[in-house]
């Protein structure tokens, strides 16, 4: 029985440390498991389970153990803009899931997308896009 107990229990840790998840799935990892600080070194990573760190209620996970204390110190400046939703989304006033592999830095910041089509877009008046996406958020993060 303690067997057959403890095979479940860890079964279930390492999917919660291992499966993907989309924003605002906090049984998942955060940023499809991506490694946050990796995209200002200029080459994005999926984290290790082993370096991980519980914030906003959500699991995030790390390439390296200096990537998950860097992330600790100050994680506003490297977790992705408006929860890692798509930031074409943000500015059009609702909420679409951000993929890790479609991404802008601005300013040090990082921004996702649902697609390339939707970077595309708000490619053409960055400035403006962001301005109207923080505008919208404090209405649609909620929900």
């Amino acid at each position: 029985m303690k067997k057959t107990y403890f095979a479940a229990m860890t079964a279930a840790a390492v999917t919660a440390f291992s499966a993907p998840a989309f924003p605002g799935n906090t049984l998942g990892t955060a940023f499809g498991g991506y490694d946050p600080v990796t995209y200002s070194q200029g080459a994005p990573e999926h984290g290790k389970a082993k370096f991980f760190h519980l914030w906003d209620g959500a699991l995030w996970t790390f390439s390296s153990e200096e990537n998950r204390d860097t992330f600790k110190a100050d994680p506003a400046a490297y977790a992705p803009q408006f929860d890692a939703y798509c930031a074409w989304a943000a500015s059009q006033g609702y909420k679409r899931p951000g993929d890790p592999n479609v991404t802008e830095m601005v300013d040090g910041k990082l921004y996702t997308f649902v697609h390339k089509g939707a970077r595309d877009k708000w490619r053409a008046d960055v400035a403006k896009h962001i301005a109207d996406g923080e505008a919208n958020w404090v209405r649609i993060e909620p929900f």
